[in-house]
């Protein structure tokens, strides 16, 4: 005699719907993103999407709150391939005050992690990145959004100002919010671009030669 299936905890499953949305608003853009879409998609009983989030803007608020969380996982496994750990909380207000500035070799590292981190966005991971552009214009539409996606934004950039301040900025959040910028705009490039069909698979020796010309501007000692 089988044992039945035990229902997943709340949590899981609002990972697993939050996972799925996100998958589908890659595949079929916003358009494709309904409560009944998402049910079917994960094999969740009827109704099961909207019991845990009752709106369409709960669902897609979902959705930034879980991209947050996996670009966080990311950025931190950045910082632990350069040896600089998660020196900044993501939670704080502020990053942390910059060390002396690190050697050459670190900086190396910092763009090396920093390039395979793209090139897994621009390849295994890119369905995740679609989602996201798309998401981030729903939000600059919608008011009700406005609050979540900037909330959800915050995090990677103290993340990312921290890894900075330890490889030696002088200015960690401004530094933080040039790399963010420049590497959204690699990414839209190279994803949704006008030559984004056009153009060869996405080469790791370029993007850590790129990421490390990235690094280096950000980190140069300010006027």
């Amino acid at each position: 005699m089988s044992t039945p299936r035990k229902n997943p905890p709340a949590a899981d499953r609002r990972t697993l719907i939050a996972d799925t949305a996100i998958d589908l608003v890659a595949a079929a853009g916003l358009r494709g993103l309904t409560h009944r879409a998402v049910d079917g998609a994960a094999g969740l009983p009827a109704g099961s999407t909207s019991y845990y989030f009752r709106t369409r803007t709960a669902l897609i608020g979902a959705c930034y709150q879980r991209l947050a969380e996996l670009d966080l996982g990311d950025l931190g496994d950045v910082g632990d391939l350069a040896g600089i750990g998660h020196p900044a909380d993501p939670g704080g207000a502020r990053a942390p005050e910059a060390p002396p500035a690190s050697p050459a070799a670190d900086r190396a590292a910092a763009a090396a992690a920093l390039a395979g981190l793209l090139h897994r966005w621009l390849t295994a991971g890119r369905a995740r990145q679609l989602a996201r552009f798309e998401l981030s214009l729903e939000a600059a539409r919608n008011p009700e959004l406005e609050a979540d996606f900037h909330r959800a934004g915050q995090g990677a950039r103290v993340r990312a100002s921290g890894v900075l301040a330890a490889l030696g900025a002088q200015r960690p959040e401004e530094a933080a919010e040039l790399l963010v910028a420049w590497t959204d705009g690699l990414l839209y490039d190279r994803l949704a671009g006008a030559l984004a069909r056009s153009r060869p698979a996405p080469d790791l020796a370029e993007l850590t030669s790129v990421t490390r010309r990235m690094l280096d501007a950000v980190l140069a000692r300010p006027a």
